[in-house]
């Protein structure tokens, strides 16, 4: 059985902070149904390249950023705008527990489907709105995109070379930690409904959560006044905690405690380092840190990466190679943990995707459902879940309802 076998999810979301949410979801056994415009579907069905499959509608195929968030999920096709359309949305409402939507603020109460109005519906129904800036403040009318919330969120000033320009980071990581906060407050509200009967909204935002990720950074800054500097990899706080400069090539290594670093110094031959008052101490190191760092290097210069890492693994100090991508999937401890997996996607034909990143150990996490097919599952679900008639359907797609 699966941890949210029972649990049904109307998805009205696109993009990639609701998807990745309801993909968490659907992962753990929830039957989710992905609404999506008759025609083109949800917009990043047409990000890319790269495109997989076949051709469709206006499509070269399947994109690969659609098929990275939309895993276990149904696909049916609704006009919104149509008042036949909004009754498909009312009628699943109440024969599901969560809806999720990632429309700008008020839209949808135009419609009839905002929180208050579902929520009659479906007193026990969890509404869950994902925004750029949430659903109060002055910024409440104004979209959000990923790339706008981490420039104006602060994660950019602190991101890139300290001599460069500030960066993004790069994945779309407000919008996928959105999802997985949102996801997290659904559990949790589920988990009270239970005990009070009773549903509720919740209410996510990406700049709330911007500023949530934030975390040692902002605390540092809240308690000392003192603004963060760009550091590119390095730590704010420890130091030896970046890359560093092999003969061949760069390692990561992190010393986060007195003993690793008087570790390090015996392991690399230096034991007078641990004694100089400059690396004496983390504080010290962490404003020494150009000096440690430079010597550091001028010692790691003297054998290849795999050679200091072998040593660095056998003394148990954190440490890793900086991996591309073919490594990364290439990697023994990526495959043992089975984190590709592949399905049969109707538009796609054999595809892979990522694996999951949760391990139940009762209730795993499953791909049950490939990524749908734009509209694949609008019969199944209007005439096998909601009670329509093969006529009422045909009639509703000769609208363009569906």
């Amino acid at each position: 059985m699966a941890a949210l076998q029972d649990i049904r999810i109307v998805d009205i979301t696109r993009a990639m902070a609701g998807p990745y949410c309801t993909m968490m979801l659907g992962d753990f056994g929830a039957d989710v149904i992905k609404v999506e415009r008759p025609g083109t579907g949800d917009e990043s069905r047409g990000w890319g390249p790269p495109f997989v499959g076949e051709p469709y509608g206006d499509y070269p195929g399947q994109s690969a950023y659609f098929l990275s968030a939309n895993r276990n999920k149904r696909s049916l096709t609704v006009n919104l705008k149509d008042p036949a359309g909004q009754e498909i949305i009312r009628q699943l409402v109440r024969v599901s527990d969560v809806l999720i939507e990632n429309y700008r603020t008020g839209v949808l109460d135009k419609m009839g489907l905002g929180a208050d109005h579902l929520l009659e519906q479906n007193p026990g129904l969890i509404y869950c709105s994902i925004s750029g800036y949430g659903r109060t403040g002055p910024y409440r009318d104004r979209p959000g995109y990923d790339a706008i919330i981490q420039a104006e969120g602060g994660l950019m000033s602190i991101t890139g070379p300290a001599d460069g320009p500030p960066s993004r980071v790069g994945v779309p990581i407000i919008d996928i930690t959105s999802g997985m906060f949102a996801a997290s407050a659904i559990l949790a509200a589920l988990l009270e409904r239970e005990k009070s009967g009773k549903g509720q909204h919740v209410d996510v935002s990406l700049l709330d959560t911007q500023v949530a990720l934030l975390a040692n950074v902002a605390s540092n800054y809240l308690l000392s006044g003192d603004p963060p500097r760009r550091q590119g990899n390095a730590h704010p706080n420890i130091a030896p905690y970046e890359p560093f400069q092999a003969r061949d090539k760069g390692f990561v290594l992190g010393a986060a405690n007195q003993r690793q670093w008087l570790k390090l110094c015996q392991l690399i031959g230096h034991p007078e380092l641990a004694e100089d008052p400059r690396f004496h101490d983390n504080q010290s190191r962490v404003r020494n840190r150009q000096e440690l760092i430079q010597a550091l290097n001028g010692i790691f210069a003297a054998r290849d990466a795999a050679e200091w890492l072998a040593l660095l693994e056998e003394a148990g100090l954190p440490c890793g190679p900086i991996n591309s991508l073919p490594e990364v999937f290439l990697h023994t401890q990526t495959q043992a943990r089975e984190m590709v997996r592949e399905a049969d996607s109707s538009g796609a034909g054999r595809i892979k995707l990522t694996g999951f990143p949760y391990k139940l150990s009762r209730t795993p996490a499953e791909l049950h459902l490939a990524p749908p097919s734009l509209g694949e599952h609008n019969h199944e679900i209007l005439r096998d879940l909601l009670g329509y008639s093969e006529s009422e359907v045909a009639d509703l797609q000769a609208r363009s309802v569906i």
